[in-house]
């Protein structure tokens, strides 16, 4: 089971704080997952996509996540996540910190 928690401070910068099974999920897979949660093939994330996303990487509140990303990282206020707002939203993933139990 995942859940909120700092995470060693020797990670490299490259790093997600997201752990897993396996350990730490490097961004550029990450980033990966994000995509691959673009279910209608847009090019942008929807609040629904991004909710799938948290779930997917073990968050216990993934609409709440969802919707404080989405208030992080949409810089045009349109919505949704497009790939230039994608890097921002891994810095907010990235201060998250899940870890596992």
């Amino acid at each position: 089971m995942l859940r909120f928690k700092d995470t060693p401070k020797n990670l490299p910068a490259s790093t997600c704080r997201c752990l897993r099974k396996g350990g730490p999920v490097p961004v550029t897979e990450l980033k990966a997952i994000f995509k691959r949660f673009d279910t209608d093939k847009d090019g942008r994330l929807s609040k629904h996509e991004l909710r799938n996303a948290f779930a997917s990487l073990g968050s216990r509140l993934p609409g709440w996540r969802a919707g404080r990303g989405l208030k992080q990282a949409d810089r045009n206020g349109d919505g949704y996540i497009s790939d230039e707002e994608l890097e921002v939203l891994l810095q907010y993933v990235l201060k998250c910190g899940y870890t596992n139990k």
